[in-house]
């Protein structure tokens, strides 16, 4: 974010407001196409409606309806249009309705939006933003409750990325919007309504990982609505007596890797949660390079605490299949007892 945008951001808003997370994101996209009339905004009743979840509230009647433009259904087609305005010097932000409608868009997004700098040896820039809400907690349908976050992380050329607070979801997409590479925004949207202080200036960049709450004796790691959890969880293990630390990834890809090896060698016991699948998933990666960069200082394995490897379920059983405080201090437990 250039020093000029930063000013006129906090000249509109006091030091610090509160607001809901969704509010945020809101703010975020005003603030950014007040600041850049090449960025514009895409996706499916996005315009008079403002989006399912009323995230683009308001903004095609303050910037019209060649900047904020409701499209037809279809990702593939959205995503594709998107990279020709990337290709023409524009900044577009697409949304996805629900994350489980992404796939439809997933050959445009890692064939092509994922490749197309490399291919033209840096001389194409793609500064493309996906939002996609995604996870559980919501009580929907099938293909309205997923964590495809994976898929996104693998591929090479994708920024991936993922907020659990309101400051973090104004500042973040403030930041994806002036990158000159495509990101994928994941947006919780379990906490779309959680209100929180946000700043008027960033407090930190795009790709750290952030400690949420110090502790000594044990890691824990997670991103998004899940950090939330892992808060919830450390508070009752200190009324037990362990010092729980909690670290909030904030992006997938790239990871910031310093903060978790660090916390790993002090505390020497590890545990990852997420509401995706285990199987073959960021916390797969996290475990992995955790037990690779800080095996002599474990105390434990690097445990995980995921969805299950199913599909996500009917909404009456959601709570069952997602990880909750009870899964993870039962993995504390675990990490504490070796």
């Amino acid at each position: 974010m250039t020093e000029t945008q930063t000013q006129a951001a906090a000249a509109e808003r006091p030091a610090t407001t509160t607001m809901p997370l969704a509010k945020a994101l809101n703010s975020a996209l005003r603030e950014a196409m007040r600041a850049d009339e090449k960025v514009l905004l895409m996706g499916e009743d996005i315009g008079p409606l403002g989006g399912v979840f009323r995230i683009t509230d308001g903004l095609q009647a303050e910037f019209g309806a060649d900047r904020v433009l409701d499209t037809p259904l279809a990702e593939s087609g959205i995503i594709g249009t998107a990279i020709g305005l990337a290709m023409r010097g524009y900044r577009p932000v697409v949304e996805i309705q629900f994350d489980g409608f992404v796939y439809p868009g997933f050959d445009q997004i890692v064939s092509q939006l994922a490749k197309l700098t490399a291919r033209h040896r840096g001389a194409v820039s793609m500064p493309v933003v996906i939002r996609i809400p995604y996870g559980g907690h919501i009580g929907a349908v099938e293909h309205h409750q997923e964590s495809p976050e994976a898929y996104f992380a693998h591929t090479a050329g994708l920024r991936v990325v993922s907020p659990s607070t309101a400051n973090d979801a104004h500042w973040m997409l403030r930041q994806a919007i002036e990158s000159d590479d495509p990101v994928i925004f994941l947006e919780p949207k379990s906490k779309y309504w959680s209100k929180g202080e946000v700043l008027a200036e960033p407090a930190v960049d795009l790709h750290r990982t952030v400690v949420a709450k110090p502790g000594t004796d044990v890691t824990l790691v997670g991103h998004g609505a899940m950090v939330h959890v892992l808060l919830q969880a450390a508070q009752i293990a200190e009324r037990e007596g362990t010092s729980v630390e909690v670290l909030d990834l904030r992006s997938l890809s790239p990871i910031d890797w310093a903060p978790i090896v660090e916390s790993a060698q002090r505390t020497g016991r590890v545990v990852v949660a997420q509401e995706a699948p285990g199987h073959v998933s960021v916390g797969s990666e996290i475990a992995a390079t955790v037990a690779e960069r800080a095996f002599y200082s474990l105390e434990a394995p690097v445990l995980r605490v995921s969805g299950f490897d199913a599909p996500f379920p009917p909404a009456q059983l959601e709570d069952v299949y997602l990880p909750d405080a009870d899964r993870v201090l039962d993995a504390v437990d675990r990490a504490l007892a070796y």
